[in-house]
């Protein structure tokens, strides 16, 4: 061979090699589009403040329209007088207009964000080191855009269903004492979020210190939150007269008493599911503490000490009421008349909030301290069942993504819009396939981010386990 034709052959070969890696860097036509659809998801801004989730769920629709999802089956909800807190509502129809629909949910409002306390413009996605940074990047924009980016897939390949798909993007979740588009929607409009189940946020996925992932969550149920006033009273007067009635020396008291009570453990499917699978992937010395919580009766002393290695631990085993403000008093040189706590509480779900309010009273033990719930009452409603139906698909899926990863039930110690839809009898279960390590998304605080990886990731299992689910029998 030639010089001439081994510069050719080296050249073709090199330039061969430069084709293959650029194109491994390129993401696919499919990807690229998501990727442009969460960014104007992500940068347009939905906080309580000056956004308007009327604007994203606009968008959102645009991009279906453009998919082919005809006008008909879409809608932007919102009550005459809150028009930028709509809420887009789409629907994807299948083949049995007797079944039940499944129903995609997410909420597109986010937790404000000053730009003088980020690091990056919370309102501009920023791809850096593998991260998406960004306001709502993941809580809960993530979720939003990949099953909106998932019904715009299943209209372009002629995906037809068993049932229907209902997509919900809604508005007010960060917000919900002042609106809630799911629960205005529920008590309003019921058969706009009827379903025979619901995805939506409260669970992901745990990452070793490797980032390997170990643990896919799906959640089942959650706590109720619940604030009580706490008040004691008396007709005060001067200082230098003190006398046995010091309302803030009774409520101390009482507050001492509450601090040091801890309300009974009672594990239900899913919180005794999460320990039973912990227990393979914890320490020994841990898992023997989780082994010991599980047993019938219960070993109070290991569930102390698993209270000292996770305090979420303890959240998802009971019934919690913790201080959170205390007011009293109204001048250094007079006795109170006055002084009120709130308590915060977050309710196992099953247990009256009244009996929660007897216990605390309980407690207490004083007559002249009142206890009462504070705004309206909390969503009650039993965790959904965990059945082969709801596990089935998330197993063959996760097992095709992640092999080995283990499958975790899990119930969320804090408050979704899955309490309002259980409340109304449609099962809500947590489930993204989004994957983070011990640190987090930083959700709700500064330089908010998810992974890259965990995004795609996630975009993959959630399109593809709702293609089960959608074609899954009753």
């Amino acid at each position: 061979m030639g010089i001439r034709a081994r510069l050719i052959l080296l050249a073709t070969a090199a330039a061969g090699i430069f084709t293959t890696a650029s194109l491994a860097q390129t993401p696919a036509p499919d990807e690229a589009a998501f990727r442009a659809l969460y960014k104007q998801l992500v940068e347009i801004n939905t906080t309580r403040s000056v956004g308007s989730c009327t604007q994203a769920a606009a968008a959102m629709r645009a991009h279906l329209l453009a998919a082919g999802i005809p006008a008909a089956d879409m809608q932007i909800l919102a009550p005459p007088d809150r028009l930028e807190d709509g809420a887009l509502i789409a629907v994807l129809h299948g083949r049995d207009r007797a079944a039940k629909p499944i129903l995609l949910l997410a909420h597109i409002d986010v937790v404000e964000a000053k730009r003088e306390d980020w690091v990056r413009d919370p309102f501009a996605l920023v791809e850096e080191n593998g991260w998406f940074y960004g306001r709502g990047s993941s809580d809960d924009k993530a979720m939003a855009a990949v099953f909106t980016d998932s019904l715009i897939r299943y209209q372009k390949e002629g995906f037809k269903p068993r049932r229907d798909i209902k997509l919900a993007l809604t508005c007010g979740e960060e917000t919900a004492a002042i609106f809630n588009s799911v629960k205005w929607l529920t008590q309003t409009q019921p058969k706009v979020l009827n379903a025979l189940f619901a995805l939506n946020e409260g669970a992901g996925g745990e990452l070793d210190k490797n980032d390997k992932p170990v643990a896919l969550q799906i959640q089942a149920g959650e706590k109720v939150y619940q604030d009580f006033a706490l008040e004691a009273s008396d007709v005060g007067g001067h200082s230098s007269r003190p006398t046995k009635n010091n309302p803030i020396v009774r409520l101390s008291v009482g507050l001492a008493k509450l601090g040091n009570y801890n309300f009974p453990i009672a594990l239900n499917q899913a919180t005794r599911g999460y320990f039973e699978t912990q227990i393979k992937l914890a320490p020994p010395e841990v898992a023997a503490d989780m082994r010991a919580v599980l047993k019938n009766p219960l070993d109070e002393a290991a569930a102390e000490r698993l209270w000292a290695v996770n305090p979420g631990w303890n959240g998802s085993l009971r019934t919690t009421c913790v201080v959170t403000e205390i007011s009293g008093g109204h001048a250094p040189n007079a006795l109170p008349q006055h002084v009120s706590a709130n308590v915060n509480c977050r309710i196992l779900p099953g247990v009256p909030i009244a009996d929660v309010q007897k216990e605390i009273a309980r407690v207490l033990g004083d007559a002249k301290i009142s206890v009462a719930p504070i705004g309206e009452l909390g969503f009650q409603s039993p965790p959904p069942p965990l059945t082969e139906y709801i596990m089935g698909p998330v197993r063959k899926i996760a097992d095709e993504i992640w092999p080995g990863v283990a499958i975790v039930p899990t119930m969320a110690t804090g408050a979704t819009d899955g309490s309002y839809l259980n409340a109304a009898g449609v099962p809500t279960y947590g489930l993204s396939g989004m994957f983070h390590d011990a640190e987090g998304s930083h959700a709700h605080g500064l330089n908010e981010r998810i992974r890259v990886k965990s995004l795609m990731n996630g975009r993959r299992f959630l399109y593809e386990v709702v293609k089960l689910y959608a074609n899954g029998e009753d």
